[in-house]
């Protein structure tokens, strides 16, 4: 008998995370490493948390992450994408409670692209009228 496992892939900004989610006691391995030791700022560490938490399945699953490209923060929002797309996999029925608090929803916002003839994306050269 194989154990369930749920799998999804969140973004944000440049940073992509698969999520590798398993019944268990609450561990989260990010990277081969403890998240703990991976996101050093409380603050991402609450972001990670966020949905496990609002789904009320905090202690019940093992998370395997695997995150790549990106900042620490991009790659946090990232984390918390995936784990609330594989909590939607687990169980459909936690899909309104997810929506309403916005976790669904990949966060588009990206860099925007360097101009020709410009210095910047939205930066110009100094103008002059002589």
């Amino acid at each position: 008998m194989s154990e369930q496992r749920y799998y999804a892939t969140g973004k944000r900004k440049s940073a992509i995370a698969r999520v590798y989610m398993k019944a268990g006691k609450g561990n989260i391995m990010v990277n081969k490493r403890n998240y703990d030791e991976y996101f050093t700022r409380p603050s991402l560490k609450m972001v990670i948390k966020q949905p496990l938490e609002i789904a009320g399945k905090k202690d019940q699953f093992d998370l395997y992450v695997n995150v790549t490209g990106g900042g620490v923060a991009g790659q946090a929002g990232a984390v918390k994408h995936g784990i609330s797309k594989a909590l939607l996999e687990y169980d459909g029925e936690l899909r309104a409670v997810l929506k309403k608090a916005g976790f669904l929803t990949r966060d588009a916002r990206i860099k925007e692209r360097k101009k020709y003839g410009q210095p910047g994306a939205r930066k110009r050269f100094q103008f002059s009228k002589r």
